[in-house]
């Protein structure tokens, strides 16, 4: 069961969208926490591409794993970081729909060793708040970025 969840509508294409926000080194952009995202295997994205990330927590630079556990083109893909026994699994589902194309998230957040486990309610909080204005920014960005097309046409 997801810890929480979000969905927008972003008016432009799903190939457009779904490129976008699979394309880690956007991840700043959406993630404002999120320094820098180095992908660490080669070859194409899919499941099984290992990434570094580097967030800045606390005035700290900490750096962890994230796996790309799914990957199907222009449809979803899903992302897996282990940090400390702190599990957190992110599921992107992309729709075409009339505006566009519609974007779900789905975050779940599982803990390991006691410790952990007592403070999940505290970190689910802390991680939603860091990261679960994801698809806001997302649809800012596109959106801004359509306002000043419009600008330089008139």
């Amino acid at each position: 069961m997801a810890d929480f969840r979000s969905s927008i509508v972003i008016h432009k294409p799903v190939e457009e969208v779904f490129h976008y926000v699979v394309s880690m080194e956007n991840v700043h952009e959406l993630m404002p926490n999120v320094v820098k995202m180095e992908k660490q295997t080669e070859g194409q994205l899919k499941a099984g591409t290992i990434f570094l990330e580097t967030r800045l927590i606390s005035g700290r630079n900490i750096q962890a794993e994230v796996e790309m556990t799914e990957y199907t083109e222009n449809r979803s893909f899903a992302t897996k970081t282990n940090s400390n026994g702190l599990i957190t699994e992110y599921q992107y589902h992309f729709h075409p729909v009339e505006e566009g194309t519609q974007v779900d998230l789905e975050a779940t957040i599982t803990t390991t060793g006691l410790k952990m486990r007592m403070t999940k309610p505290i970190l689910v909080k802390m991680i939603k708040r860091e990261d679960g204005n994801q698809l806001v920014y997302l649809k800012e960005m596109f959106e801004q970025d359509k306002s000043e097309t419009e600008t330089e046409e008139e």
